[in-house]
């Protein structure tokens, strides 16, 4: 097999949370050309009829199933569906989550227990419950598989809606818990931690030059593509990255490593009180 031949996934069920937009679209939509059979999951049933009728109409092979990834229950009836329909499961892509909210202006000594709990719930937890769900049918199939989690560029990061980071944090920590404990198993499990990327296009040109001075500050000078993150998912579903387990890939255009912030930008929290 050659090494290009090593991305193809023909013959492969993969299970894509989140997919009914954005990132999870692209991802779904990518596996799906390298050949997967994609079983698309998210709570709002239009969304994902409609990304799964797309993979169709490009000639691919995709169901729609929905499912609140909160719910443990539900997660485990998710895998037994896809089962049903394609009688294999190899890829986990959990990347359904948000920061929804965790988005309130309290301070921190005033941070509500439920919405805590909440922002965990939909940004942990669930990784979690899918992760778990996944592992159990690879295990039992006996043939290996990869489990690919998605956190977000805040998670290294301060950040004052605290919630969702601490969240994505935990995903981080998970996926090398997870990476150890079943790489017995064959299965691999990885994280893609993006930076900001545009989930759609621009709605409007007002829109487009706020996402261009927002962008300018990241050193490729650009937010990311929602298509980018689809190329990723392919290599770490894939044969490709058979020896790659635990490890977070970083897809933020330099954003860490620039430090987000043009060069010689002073944060108004460091000015000297004196002046």
């Amino acid at each position: 097999m050659s090494n290009l031949a090593k991305l193809r996934l023909d013959g492969r069920t993969a299970i894509v949370t989140g997919a009914g937009r954005g990132l999870g679209r692209a991802m779904a939509k990518a596996l799906a050309q390298a050949g997967a059979r994609v079983v698309c999951s998210a709570r709002t049933q239009t969304q994902i009829d409609e990304t799964a009728a797309q993979i169709r109409d490009a000639g691919g092979t995709a169901v729609a199933v929905r499912c609140d990834v909160t719910d443990s229950v539900q997660v485990d009836r998710l895998v037994e569906r896809s089962i049903d329909a394609f009688s294999r499961l190899d890829v986990m892509i959990a990347n359904a989550g948000g920061g929804g909210a965790g988005r309130g202006n309290w301070p921190f000594w005033e941070f509500p227990d439920h919405v805590f709990d909440s922002v965990l719930a939909t940004n942990l937890k669930s990784n979690f419950y899918c992760d778990r769900a996944a592992a159990r049918q690879m295990v039992k199939q006996g043939h290996g598989g990869s489990i690919v989690n998605v956190s977000s560029g805040t998670a290294l990061r301060g950040n004052r809606t605290f919630a969702y980071p601490t969240a994505k944090g935990g995903v981080i920590s998970l996926t090398k818990s997870a990476a150890t404990m079943l790489a017995e198993h064959d299965i691999r499990v990885n994280v893609i931690v993006p930076g900001f990327v545009q989930q759609r296009p621009p709605a409007d040109e007002q829109e487009a030059e706020q996402r261009a001075t927002r962008g300018a500050r990241i050193p490729v000078r650009r937010l990311g593509e929602w298509w980018e993150l689809g190329p990723l998912a392919v290599y770490l579903a894939s044969d490709a990255s058979r020896y790659v387990t635990g490890h977070s890939f970083v897809i933020d255009g330099g954003g860490l490593a620039g430090g987000l912030a043009p060069v010689d930008f002073v944060p108004s929290t460091i000015r000297d009180p004196r002046l």
